[in-house]
């Protein structure tokens, strides 16, 4: 076991942290599938509205490799097909049925998890869709099929704010999350290497096969860029695979069980949720949120992010669980302008420099934030900020001027193809110009994509 210690970064102390404690949430009238979330497929719809489908039928498929299907996270009928633009599916609503069908795939016991073979687990993880579960370096894309990694990374930690425990996940399914890990042994002839917090309970550290490895620090720590870096740094040509610790669980089920896992678990946290609703909430895939929230939202306009609050996802109140989705945030919308409010001496108010007062007297207090940015947006400036919350070694000023100068040979030598935008998470929280740090970095991500890099 190797021992980590990430100097640069910055905890956001916010008010709102959910509790470890699990309540289970599984009545959902509908389940809800959005197909935009599966990144480069070319839809082919499979079924029409009026169709009585069962947990696990295919709804829709990759066009350009047809093995690979959007399955039914609940059985019932199809109560509504939402096209967007270009009549790409946006949504696939499910009316549930309690009485539902479940489609069956292959199942392992236990101890021949570790036996069942590459081309067997990949072939059950891409017509599954659950293949989605596992992301790529470079690109962070879907992992693909055909390529052998590396290495794998799972990741183990929650250094944002408010992201689920991933402790509370393994913790109520070890067997599957042990199963999980046999699976990706199998996956790469590199090690397969599981990343933890320094508080991580025996359920993650006592974790079999695999090479454990325990990171402190502040946030981003937590992130699997952060990990490779320290473990096994990108070369030219490298592929990786990441996977999270409460992913690995629902794929290992799958294996064990041979059917879709009914259930995810996803944190509620934020402060904008009352207090006694903040904790972990067993859920059905695709399930609505109604139930979540309807008494769980504190008065007053909020905001929902599917995810933390530093890369989540703004989404409706009456919208559905994600897949791959494993935490809910909710924060009050920030409308108010305070008059000079930058020439105050700023006792209540969070500052990453020591521009006001609170970053001297207040070190340690949680804060009550929302989504007030406080400024709007400027011309670029080298503060070296950036540098202080990024501990990767990458030069993160001019990396960001070269990607929005279009400039992709330069970028590449500057280290794009090692990072994730998520790691830039924190530049957006302390930039002075307001700039969208990580919208750049994943234009810069697509853009060497396309042009075949």
């Amino acid at each position: 076991m190797a021992d980590f210690t990430i100097s640069k970064g910055f905890d956001i102390r916010l008010v709102g942290r959910p509790a470890d404690a699990l309540t289970d949430l599984l009545d959902s009238p509908t389940a809800t599938v959005y197909p935009l979330d599966y990144t480069g497929i070319k839809q082919r719809l499979l079924v029409n509205e009026g169709d009585v489908v069962k947990r696990g039928a295919a709804l829709v498929e990759d066009k350009r490799n047809p093995l690979f299907k959007i399955r039914a996270p609940a059985g019932g009928t199809i109560s509504s097909v939402v096209r967007g633009d270009r009549r790409l599916v946006e949504q696939i609503v499910i009316r549930i049925d309690r009485q539902e069908g479940v489609e069956t795939f292959k199942s392992f016991a236990p101890d021949q998890v570790a036996k069942a073979g590459r081309r067997a687990i990949l072939d059950q993880l891409v017509t599954t869709g659950y293949l989605a579960l596992i992301r790529q370096r470079p690109f962070s894309r879907m992992a693909n099929a055909a390529k052998r990694p590396k290495a794998i990374f799972v990741n183990g930690m929650a250094t944002a704010p408010f992201q689920a425990d991933p402790g509370v996940a393994v913790r109520h399914d070890p067997a599957a999350f042990q199963a999980g890990l046999d699976l990706l042994t199998q996956l790469t002839e590199g090690a397969v290497h599981l990343c933890v917090g320094p508080k991580a309970g025996p359920e993650l550290t006592a974790a079999q096969n695999v090479q454990v490895h325990t990171f402190r620090g502040p946030h981003p720590a937590g992130n699997s860029s952060v990990h490779i870096s320290r473990i096994a740094p990108m070369q030219k040509g490298d592929i990786l695979w990441t996977v999270k610790a409460a992913d690995l669980t629902l794929i290992g089920r799958l294996f064990l069980d041979g059917t879709l896992p009914q259930a995810s678990i996803v944190s509620l946290g934020g402060n904008g949720v009352q207090e006694g609703a903040r904790r972990h909430y067993r859920m059905r895939i695709g399930g609505s949120y109604s139930a979540l929230l309807r008494n769980a939202l504190l008065p007053g306009e909020s905001r929902v992010i599917a995810g933390d609050v530093l890369s989540g996802q703004r989404v409706a109140s009456e919208g559905s669980l994600r897949f791959g989705q494993s935490a809910l945030t909710v924060i009050p919308e920030g409308r108010e302008r305070r008059f000079l409010g930058w020439l105050a001496l700023g006792v209540d108010r969070l500052s990453f420099t020591p521009a006001y007062l609170s970053s001297w007297i207040s070190r340690g207090q949680s804060w009550a934030l929302n989504t007030n940015r406080n400024g709007g947006e400027r011309a670029m400036v080298l503060t070296g900020h950036y540098d202080k919350v990024v501990p990767l070694n990458i030069m993160t000023d001019f990396l960001v001027r070269a990607v929005l100068a279009g400039d992709t040979e330069e970028a590449i030598k500057l280290g794009l193809l090692e990072v994730d935008p998520e790691d830039f998470a924190l530049c957006d929280f302390v930039c002075p110009c307001k700039m969208e740090i990580q919208d750049i970095i994943r234009r810069g991500l697509e853009q060497v994509e396309a042009e075949g890099i």
